[in-house]
């Protein structure tokens, strides 16, 4: 076990006190149903979560707090504290917006209310990004117990990550000084597994498009034109056929599929575990489980309007619809990724359908540059928060849409990726938690960090 230092007890020591606190916010965020989608959830409860979010900061003295209204109409808390004089300034981001419960009643306790079972914190947004907005404000509060902040700070919460509507991303376009820092941490990732410390090196880039199929001006029955009259859902689901190779990898046409990840592996046990792969159901793709997660593309349909079972008729559908998501390794653009599966289903529509596709989302993919001062002074953190665990550095095969913005933004700053979203967090499924522990253990690896990285570039180590 790694010798602790003073500087970490003491912080470690703050935020330990400063748990019991923590438990009863993160039970206020997690109450709000911040689904950043009206049609599922009213607006009001993303708004309520904004002004929670604001006025925490304030209370930690922001005096610079804002709720900005970004472009796709939602709101982004942002608050600033200007840097002492010689010290850098860190930009903190989380989200407090959430994926929907699903179904809530398959969930063991209500998703709304952060219930605690087994050693974990259960409720939709603990982990996924609400938990991440607790780290951060832990880590401020800790290091204001300890000495102070020893950096200047900017605190960026947006509403709509999880939608992937490019509210954030638009407003930091149209605002870029706003969003100046010499360092970046991102704290909407998380670790492989609880008790190993994790640093996030790629995010994969993200399309999503909709895609119509018609063949017919209405439905008809199936007695009388089945047979002879073409299918638009059968139709649809020839052409989703076509995103795949045999094996199950992408097969989008003229987008590449070979890349190898050189970072830490992922042993495929351990994976089939992590995702419950069922007994005797082999995984889908080539190469290493690490190839296939971080270094190449993935296709998934995410949802298909057709009649449901319950209540079908015996028609052959006039029209279908389908909601398809492309995954890009770091490197390809998501305007060309969008281009290419476009071209692709077009080029494939069967039997003659037309085939209408609308784009319905981006985000660009990231390289991290793991070999800066930032990621050796938050790797030293996390090390002495997880008792001389050494860190993994992995991929992500998800997107954050707002790092490739900033980082295209501000290239010479420094993007640190870390978070709560452990492989037994659950994120956007049923019964997502996070562990407190983790939660204890990265507030004060950030903590660190933050005093670490200050002294690296000159600033007062407090």
């Amino acid at each position: 076990m790694e010798q602790h230092s003073a500087e970490h007890a003491g912080i470690a020591a703050a935020v330990e006190s400063l748990m019991p606190k923590a438990r009863e916010e993160l039970a206020e965020l997690v109450a709000f149903r911040s689904v950043a989608d009206a049609a599922l959830y009213p607006a009001e409860e993303c708004r309520r979560a904004a002004r929670w979010v604001a006025a925490a900061l304030r209370a930690e003295g922001f005096g610079d707090v804002e709720v900005l209204a970004t472009p796709d109409g939602s709101e982004t808390v942002y608050g600033h504290l200007p840097a002492p004089e010689g010290a850098p300034t860190v930009l903190l981001y989380a989200h407090y917006d959430v994926q929907p419960p699903l179904d809530e009643d398959a969930w063991t306790s209500p998703p709304f209310v952060l219930t605690e079972r087994e050693g974990r914190w259960y409720g939709r947004g603990a982990a996924d990004c609400k938990g991440g907005v607790m780290m951060h404000l832990l880590a401020l509060r800790a290091l204001r117990r300890t000495g102070g902040i020893p950096v200047g700070l900017t605190v960026v919460v947006e509403g709509s990550e999880e939608q992937g509507t490019g509210g954030l991303e638009q407003y930091a376009e149209a605002h870029p000084e706003r969003f100046a820092a010499d360092a970046m941490v991102i704290g909407d990732t998380g670790n492989v597994r609880a008790g190993q410390p994790t640093l996030t090196a790629t995010l994969r880039g993200m399309v999503a498009v909709r895609v119509r199929v018609d063949t017919l001006e209405g439905n008809l029955h199936s007695g009388a034109f089945g047979g002879a009259a073409p299918d638009a859902l059968a139709a649809l689901v020839r052409l989703l056929d076509t995103l795949y190779a045999e094996d199950g990898s992408a097969a989008v046409a003229g987008l590449p599929s070979e890349g190898v990840w050189e970072g830490t592996p992922y042993d495929e046990d351990t994976f089939r575990r992590d995702a419950g792969v069922l007994d005797g159901v082999p995984l889908v793709g080539s190469g290493s489980v690490a190839d296939r997660l971080w270094a190449r593309p993935s296709v998934t349909v995410l949802g298909i309007d057709c009649p449901p079972v319950s209540g079908a008729t015996p028609s052959v559908q006039a029209s279908a619809r389908a909601l398809v998501s492309l995954r890009l390794p770091p490197g390809t653009p998501a305007e060309e990724g969008t281009r290419l599966l476009t071209e692709h289903l077009r080029a494939h529509a069967p039997w003659g359908a037309r085939v209408t596709v609308e784009p319905a989302g981006e985000g660009q993919g990231f390289r991290a540059d793991t070999g800066s001062p930032a990621y050796a002074s938050m790797a030293s953190a996390l090390r002495e928060a997880y008792d001389g665990t050494e860190t993994a550095v992995v991929g992500q095969g998800g997107s954050i849409p707002v790092v490739g913005t900033l980082a295209g933004l501000y290239p010479e700053a420094e993007v640190l990726m870390v978070g709560l979203s452990d492989a037994a967090a659950r994120i956007h499924a049923v019964d997502e938690s996070v562990s407190p522990d983790e939660l204890r253990r990265m507030a004060v690896a950030e903590a660190l960090f933050l005093r670490r990285y200050a002294a690296s570039r000159g600033g007062t180590r407090a």
